[in-house]
C-alpha cells in the first residue's frame, strides 16, 4: 500500500459475504423449490417439504432485483404447476395443461418480485410470507373467477398445520407454512452475519408458527357437538373412464340406482345402519329427471327403496340451449324438491369465457359446455338437516363454502365427478381440500364421487371411511353436525386483506425504516 493511501473499513457483513451463486445455479434451485412444493401435495404425505421449498426459493430471491425475482419465481411456478396439473389435459391433449400451468406460474413470479424487494426491508420473514398469501389470493380470483388449485394449505392435510385452518382458514395455514420457510432462511443469514438477536428472533418465529397448530387443535379437540347424523355416500362408478362420460349417462344413472337399492336391502337385513340422508355424486343423473320420465321413475324407485331423501347430482336442461349443474333433493314421497345450482363453473369446461372471440381464435374451444351459474347460498334442507353443497370445483373457493356455513349449514357435502380425469392425482388433491374445509368450518364433510375417491370426513379433518377409485361402493357412517362458527368462518377473507395491508405498508411506508435497519445482500445464498 502506498504511503498516504486511505484505509476503508468494510462493514462486517460485507467482509463475510460468501461467493455469489451463478444464474444457472439459482435457476436450478428455483425449479427444485417448485418440484419440492409439488412433492408435498397429495397423494404423497410429505407436507414438511412445503416449508423447505419456500426456504429454498426465499434463499434464491434474497437480495435480488425485482426483475430477477420475477424470473426465478416464475421458474419455481413452472416447477410446481407443470407436474401438479397434468390431469387438466389427460384426455384433451397437453395444450390446456401447459397453458394453465404457464398462467398460474405468473402468480409465483409476482411473489418472486415482491419477495426480492421485501428481502431488503425490516421484518422480511413475515412480509415475504404475507406476500405469498397475497399472490395466492390474486390467482384465486383472476382471471375468469380465479383458480385456487395448489394453495399451500391444500397440501397440508396430513400435517399438524392443518388445524390452523379453524383459526384463519387456508390463508392462515399458507402463511404458517411460508413463514416457517422464510424464518429458517433469515436465521441462517443472520447467523452468518453474526446478528444473534435476529437469528434468535427468526428461530422463535418459526417455532411459534409450528407450535401454534397443535395448540389450536387442543383448544378445538372437544368441539364435536352431541348431535350426529347417519349419512350414506353412493359411488355408483362408470362403465369406462374418459370424455365419453355423457354417452354413458343412462348406465351411470342405473349404477347409482342399483347401488342405492343394494344399500336398502342391506339396511332391511340389518347389515347396514339406516341413513338419514343419501348423497349421490355430481353427474349421477346427466339425464334431466324433470324432463325425462324414465329418469324420474328411476329416482322415485331409488328414493322409495331407501326411504329417505337423496341429494342427486342432476344436469337440468334450461330449454334454451343452456344447462344447470344441480344438486337436487329427491324425496321418497314428494319427489323433486329444493336444489343447489353450481355457482362456480369451470372456465373452458362447463362454459367458455368470451365465447365469440375464443371460438374464432381457437375453434376446438366450441366444445366447452353451456352451463349457467346458479345463485343462492348453497344451503339446502335434507331430511331436516341443513346441508351446504360445494359441487366439485366449488370446494376450492373459500367464499362458496363459507357462505353455506354462514347460512346455517351443519354438514358439508361435495358431490363430484372425477371420471373425466382418469386415474390422475386430481381426486386426491380435491379430497385434501375437503379435509381442510372440514377443519376450517368445524363441519363434517361427505364427498360423493362418481368413480372415487368418496369419503366421510369429521370436523378435525380425519377420514373415517373412503372408497377406492373406479369401483362401485357405498359409504355409511355417523358424523357430527356442527352449529358454531369458527374464527375462520367469521373472518372470511380478513387474513388475506391483512396480509395485503402488511405487504403494502412494508413496501411503501417502510422505506425509511429499511434505510435505518438495512438487510444487505449478503451471505452465500
Amino acid at each position: 500500500m502506498s504511503e498516504g493511501a486511505t484505509t476503508v473499513a468494510l462493514p462486517t457483513s460485507v467482509r463475510r459475504r460468501g461467493p455469489e451463486l451463478s444464474v444457472p445455479v439459482r435457476s436450478a434451485a428455483s425449479i427444485l423449490a417448485g418440484l419440492m412444493l409439488y412433492a408435498s401435495f397429495p397423494p404423497r404425505t410429505g407436507w414438511w417439504l412445503a416449508p423447505l421449498a419456500i426456504a429454498v426459493l426465499t434463499a434464491v430471491l434474497h437480495g435480488r432485483r425485482r426483475r430477477a425475482g420475477f424470473g426465478y419465481g416464475y421458474l419455481a411456478g413452472l416447477g410446481f404447476f407443470l407436474p401438479l396439473l397434468p390431469w387438466v389435459g389427460v384426455y384433451v391433449g397437453p395444450v390446456p395443461w401447459l397453458a394453465l400451468a404457464a398462467i398460474e406460474a405468473l402468480a409465483v413470479g409476482i411473489f418472486g418480485a415482491l419477495a426480492a424487494a421485501l428481502s431488503r426491508r425490516p421484518a422480511a420473514p413475515v412480509s415475504i410470507a404475507a406476500a405469498w398469501v397475497v399472490t395466492e389470493a390474486i390467482r384465486a380470483r383472476i382471471p375468469f373467477g380465479g383458480f385456487p388449485w395448489g394453495r399451500l394449505a391444500f397440501g397440508q392435510a396430513e400435517g399438524p398445520l392443518l388445524q390452523l385452518a379453524s383459526l384463519a382458514g387456508p390463508a392462515g395455514v399458507g402463511f404458517a407454512v411460508a413463514v416457517i420457510g422464510t424464518a429458517v432462511v433469515t436465521t441462517v443469514i443472520a447467523a452468518r452475519e453474526r446478528r444473534p438477536a435476529v437469528a434468535m428472533g427468526s428461530m422463535l418465529l418459526a417455532a411459534v408458527a409450528f407450535a401454534a397448530a397443535p395448540l389450536v387443535g387442543m383448544r378445538d379437540s372437544a368441539r364435536f357437538p352431541a348431535s350426529t347424523v347417519t349419512v350414506a355416500a353412493v359411488q355408483g362408478n362408470v362403465p369406462r373412464m374418459g370424455l365419453d362420460f355423457n354417452a354413458q349417462r343412462r348406465a351411470v344413472l342405473d349404477n347409482h340406482v342399483a347401488a342405492t337399492e343394494r344399500l336398502a336391502v342391506d339396511v332391511a337385513s340389518g347389515r347396514a345402519p339406516r341413513p338419514q340422508l343419501v348423497v349421490w355424486p355430481e353427474n349421477s343423473s346427466d339425464i334431466d329427471p324433470l324432463r325425462q320420465a324414465d329418469a324420474h321413475a328411476e329416482l322415485d324407485e331409488a328414493a322409495a327403496a331407501i326411504g329417505v331423501p337423496i341429494l342427486v347430482g342432476a344436469v337440468l336442461d334450461n330449454g334454451d340451449g343452456t344447462s344447470g349443474n344441480s344438486a337436487l333433493v329427491w324425496d321418497p314421497v314428494t319427489g323433486p324438491g329444493a336444489r343447489h345450482l353450481k355457482r362456480r363453473l369451470v372456465p373452458f369446461g362447463e362454459y367458455l369465457p368470451l365465447r365469440p372471440v375464443i371460438e374464432r381464435l381457437w375453434p376446438a374451444a366450441a366444445q366447452a359446455g353451456r352451463f349457467v351459474p346458479g345463485d343462492g347460498t348453497g344451503r339446502v334442507e335434507l331430511n331436516g338437516v341443513p346441508v351446504g353443497v360445494a359441487t366439485c370445483y366449488e370446494v376450492a373457493f373459500d367464499d362458496a363454502v363459507a357462505e353455506s356455513v354462514r347460512a346455517g349449514a351443519q354438514l358439508l357435502v361435495v358431490p363430484t365427478n372425477n371420471a373425466t380425469f382418469g386415474r390422475t392425482e386430481m381426486t386426491y388433491q380435491q379430497l385434501a381440500m375437503s379435509r381442510l374445509r372440514a377443519v376450517e368450518h368445524g363441519r363434517s364433510v361427505v364427498v360423493a364421487a362418481t368413480s372415487g375417491v368418496s369419503a366421510l370426513i369429521t370436523p378435525d379433518g380425519a377420514v373415517t371411511n373412503r372408497s377406492a377409485m373406479f369401483t362401485a361402493d357405498v359409504l355409511v357412517g355417523e358424523l357430527p353436525l356442527g352449529t358454531r362458527l369458527t374464527w375462520a368462518t367469521r373472518l372470511g377473507s380478513g387474513p388475506e386483506v391483512l396480509a395485503a395491508a402488511a405487504v403494502m405498508w412494508i413496501l411503501l411506508i417502510g422505506r425509511q425504516k429499511a434505510h435505518t435497519h438495512p438487510i444487505t445482500k449478503t451471505g452465500s445464498f
